[in-house]
């Protein structure tokens, strides 16, 4: 099973991602915590140069190309073995987020997006796709604490974009649940932590094996 968390700056999937597998790893499902950009350790490098505010002049197409960069060591190192042992994958983001960070917030044809996404994860998709949805000023707000709170001193390039690339994003990313509604479950992102958590398990109940039910 492979499942990833999408969503706009602060929308929570990092934490719901988190409580999942806690939840998981409590009744024995085997499984993979990870995320993108940096679920390597080239990623890790990539994903320094991808969020660091200094680089404020690194072009959309350059940015893309560095996302999936990340995107194929990613899965060629670490998704593909975890899935190929029977390991449940869980992924705070995957490439719904770069078609909708770099077509239709930085404006890139969506077509060579998603044609790229294709490549880099080998065709590799997710089962289930949980989008966090919330209004953008809670999300960025939300954000901007947390990177205080975490000294993350200057890896908050996109929390620094303008409102109207944020709104972009959101648009895109619902865009994207509708076309695709029976991969992609939105929650509500304004609800307690504990609640967006139990509308998930909800969701993913029905499919653990029976002994873990």
């Amino acid at each position: 099973m492979f499942i990833t968390f999408e969503g706009i700056e602060g929308c929570g999937k990092s934490s719901q991602a988190r409580r999942l597998a806690d939840r998981l790893k409590q009744l024995g499902i085997p499984l993979l915590l990870t995320l993108e950009p940096g679920g390597t350790s080239i990623g890790t490098e990539i994903r320094r140069v991808l969020l660091d505010s200094r680089n404020h002049e690194l072009s959309p197409l350059a940015e893309l190309l560095l996302y999936e960069a990340d995107r194929a060591q990613h899965v060629s190192e670490v998704i593909a073995p975890a899935l190929e042992k029977g390991k449940w994958v869980l992924c705070d983001r995957f490439f719904d987020a770069t078609t909708v960070y770099q077509g239709c917030g930085r404006g890139l044809d969506l077509r060579f997006v998603q044609e790229l996404n294709g490549r880099a994860s080998f065709g590799i998709r997710p089962d289930i796709t949980f989008l966090i949805d919330c209004p953008v000023h809670v999300g960025i707000k939300r954000a901007l604490e947390r990177n205080e709170s975490l000294l993350e001193d200057g890896q908050d390039r996109f929390e620094r974009e303008r409102f109207v690339f944020h709104e972009a994003v959101r648009r895109g990313y619902l865009a994207l649940a509708i076309e695709e509604s029976r991969r992609f479950v939105i929650t509500d992102g304004t609800l307690t932590e504990k609640d967006v958590e139990e509308q998930i398990f909800k969701h993913i109940a029905p499919y653990l094996p029976v002994m873990a039910q």
